[in-house]
C-alpha cells in the first residue's frame, strides 16, 4: 500500500486500530486512507467519522460546524463515496477531481485502487495497450496532430 509520508500511514494505522476495522473492510479502509493523507481531515475526525456508531457524519459538509476548505470538502465527498456510495450534488468526478492539488489527486487515485482492490497501471500489460491503439488513416488527420505517418 502506498502512503504519501510516515504520517499518513501512522492515521490509518490509528484509525483502523481505533475503529477495530476488519481486515477485509475495503470500504472503510478507503475511507480511512482518504482522511488519514489529510492533516486538516485526520484533525477533524471526530467531526467527519462518528468511531463509537462506526459511522460518517455527512452534516459535516453542510452544517457549518467545521471549517473545511473546497478541497476537504471534495476529498470528505469521495471518502463517504467510496465508503457507502454518498452522493450529493457535488460528487460527480468533476466536481471532486477538480479542484484537488496533484498531492491530493494522488491520495484520491490511491484511495479509489484501494477500494476496488486494483492497481491500476499493474492491470494494463501490453497486449491491453496495443487494443487500444487507434488507427489513423487520414494523412491529414495525421499531420494536423503532428503524428508519424
Amino acid at each position: 500500500m502506498y502512503f504519501l509520508n510516515e504520517d499518513h500511514a501512522y492515521n490509518f494505522q490509528n484509525m483502523i486500530l481505533k475503529d477495530k476495522t476488519h481486515s477485509n473492510d475495503r470500504e472503510r479502509f478507503a475511507l480511512f486512507y482518504v482522511i488519514g493523507g489529510s492533516e486538516d481531515l485526520f484533525l477533524k475526525i471526530r467531526h467527519i467519522y462518528n468511531f463509537k456508531n462506526h459511522e460518517i457524519n455527512p452534516d459535516v459538509l453542510t452544517n457549518g460546524e467545521v471549517d473545511l476548505c473546497s478541497s476537504s470538502k471534495a476529498l470528505v465527498r469521495l471518502a463517504y463515496n467510496l465508503y457507502n456510495g454518498f452522493d450529493d450534488n457535488f460528487s460527480t468526478p468533476y466536481d471532486l477531481f477538480s479542484i484537488l492539488d496533484t498531492r491530493n489527486f494522488l491520495l484520491a487515485k490511491a484511495a479509489i485502487e484501494l477500494r476496488f482492490e486494483m492497481e491500476i497501471e499493474k492491470q494494463l500489460d501490453e497486449r491491453i495497450v496495443e487494443e487500444m491503439e487507434i488507427e489513423f488513416r487520414s494523412r491529414d488527420f495525421r499531420r494536423s496532430f503532428l503524428l508519424t505517418p
